[in-house]
């Protein structure tokens, strides 16, 4: 019998191959971690109305940590569990003052709407499927309550955009290199916090969580579960945190991890 009754999957990098198909390997390896009683939560960037064409594609209806631990989202019910709100003028002010010693920044966001949108001026980078999104002028991102924001540079990496971000900001927000894009968040909000709140929802103390993930985003997530597993192709942050690094996304990493922790049940 595992010890873990709640097993933690970043979606993109990680659970998912890079076509973001979901291997036949995987899928049975989920299905053992269910027949055991065990849990299995996605935890992902991706806020809910990106997310949902995934869920719905694996035919995933559990519940979900959403927007970097933004929105607690049921996927069974289509319903959100809770949310957080980023502080518009305050995520303005910060923008104005990065900007300001870094030069002009693209920006996007994420309404935190059920159905929302991503909202992305003309000609803005946007490094993943086109889901969801909508054209808007600067003062249309702004119009409704957002989740988080993104934020690109024309020089800088975002690994290089985050880092420096985060000097000229302090600790009013985070900045997190969410896999491509840096992302703006209100200050103490992560993967970690989501993935806690879910995890008391059913039940399971950090010690009996399994976490996997593959960006600097899934850092707090796997520092706070009790057994943190990177993929093989992750940021090398996190594999400097991780209790262990799996194969990669492509070589089903996941499925292999959870076929031993949960042998007695395959």
């Amino acid at each position: 019998m595992s010890s873990f009754s709640l097993v933690a999957t970043d979606l993109d990098g990680t659970l998912l191959h890079s076509d973001d198909s979901l291997s036949p390997r995987t899928r049975l390896a989920l299905k053992a971690v269910a027949a055991a009683g065990a849990h299995h939560v996605i935890v992902t960037g991706r806020p809910v109305a990106t997310a949902r064409i995934v869920f719905d594609e694996l035919g995933y209806e559990g519940l979900a940590v959403c927007a970097q631990g933004g929105q607690i989202y049921h996927a069974g019910r289509h319903a959100l569990v809770s949310w957080v709100e980023l502080d518009r003028e305050l995520i303005k002010d910060v923008l104005a003052r990065v900007t300001g010693e870094l030069g002009e920044l693209q920006v996007a966001t994420a309404r935190t709407a059920l159905e929302g949108a991503i909202l992305t001026p003309q000609g803005f980078p946007w490094p993943w499927a086109p889901t969801a999104m909508e054209i808007a002028a600067d003062g249309e991102l702004w119009s409704e309550p957002v989740l988080k924001a993104f934020i690109h540079h024309p020089k800088l990496t975002p690994d290089q955009l985050a880092a420096a971000a985060r000097e000229i900001a302090g600790s009013v927000v985070d900045f997190v290199n969410g896999g491509g894009m840096v992302e703006v968040l209100p200050a103490g909000l992560n993967k970690a916090t989501g993935l806690a709140e879910v995890a008391e929802l059913v039940g399971a103390t950090p010690e009996q969580v399994v976490a996997f993930g593959d960006m600097p985003a899934d850092v707090p997530m796997l520092v706070w579960a009790g057994h943190g597993v990177a993929m093989a192709n992750a940021h090398p942050e996190l594999l400097a945190v991780a209790g262990e690094i799996a194969p990669s996304n492509n070589e089903d990493g996941v499925a292999t991890v959870l076929e031993r922790l949960f042998e007695a049940e395959l």
